[in-house]
């Protein structure tokens, strides 16, 4: 890989590298010594300009077990707050050699502008941009999805015939616009469940079926319904009356998630809003993956980085 920017130009083969290489990854955090020489030497910069612990810990944890140097920069306190444009700040880590740049950015399109702009000879890892992708979180998300399905037998699989529900803020989510390529590239079914107004106005190009029931999608049967973060603090706007009425209509709770197929699993990317979008009751189940998703993301971030910093990246460049 030269880069990894979206889930949308992923071939079917190459994520399926991706979670292969995973898997090995995830059999390493197993032994007494976790950590791995594979990129001893390089030097990997966490590029946070918006906020987010759990990804930016999960990005850190991954480069170190692989033995390379991490630099973290945040844009609080910074030259960017004092306004430093993303050109100075690119060019600025050129300068330090940097070999890969995990970018997490409010503007949309932020990670393929520094990927594109010749500014800085690096491997690009979208962390997070606006409300555009977050392509680790999509395959985690697989990730997580194989194993539990297949348990260990899920090397090498596809997610075909696999039915996945993905329910609440599709409109500011990031999270379901990466999982939704992506599930359909890896042969999922994948349904859309939120109120209108939470819904991207243009469904058309997207691979999948919009549901506004949350009770009408559960009676179908989902393998996977995966609940969104209600992002409020992207919304300028009334969105949904109030969050008691929100969480009655398109929240799951204890009774929605008995009535769910006694094999299915409950996922969120995290944080959980408890209460809202999903009760602790759900969130605490053993259907629940949450925990599963948090230790599948550094493996399948260590692949990641693997495959973007191991080879000849003179070489990747001409392919």
């Amino acid at each position: 890989m030269r880069h990894l920017l979206s889930t949308k130009t992923l071939t079917r083969d190459e994520a399926i590298e991706i979670l292969d290489v995973a898997e090995d990854m995830a059999e390493t955090q197993f032994r007494e010594v976790r950590k791995l020489p594979t990129l001893r030497g390089k030097t990997v910069v966490n590029l946070f300009f918006e906020d987010s612990t759990r990804t930016r810990i999960s990005f850190e944890a991954a480069a170190k077990r692989l033995s390379a140097d991490v630099i973290t920069f945040s844009a609080k306190g910074s030259s960017v707050s004092k306004g430093e444009s993303l050109k100075d700040t690119a060019q600025t880590l050129a300068a330090m050699h940097a070999d890969a740049v995990v970018i997490r950015h409010s503007a949309s399109g932020a990670p393929q502008t520094l990927a594109d702009s010749g500014w800085i000879d690096a491997g690009i890892l979208n962390a997070g941009d606006g409300t555009h992708e977050h392509p680790t979180q999509a395959l985690l998300d697989a990730f997580t999805m194989r194993k539990r399905l297949h348990g260990e037998r899920s090397r090498g699989r596809t997610l075909d015939g696999v039915a996945v529900t993905i329910v609440g803020d599709i409109l500011h989510s990031r999270v379901a616009r990466s999982n939704v390529w992506l599930l359909d590239t890896l042969g999922a079914e994948v349904t859309l469940v939120a109120p209108p107004t939470l819904l991207p106005v243009d469904l058309g190009p997207w691979p999948a079926t919009v549901r506004y029931d949350l009770d009408d999608a559960i009676a179908q049967r989902p393998d996977v319904l995966m609940m969104l973060r209600i992002q409020s603090e992207r919304m300028h706007a009334a969105f949904f009356p109030n969050s008691r009425e929100y969480s009655r209509r398109w929240g799951l709770d204890d009774e929605r998630l008995a009535r769910l197929d006694p094999a299915s699993i409950v996922m969120h990317p995290g944080p959980m809003n408890r209460g809202l979008e999903i009760s602790s009751g759900a969130a605490d189940s053993p259907r629940s993956t949450v925990l599963e998703q948090v230790a599948n993301g550094v493996s399948v971030r260590m692949a990641a980085l693997y495959l973007l910093l191991s080879g000849d990246r003179e070489e990747s460049t001409r392919v």
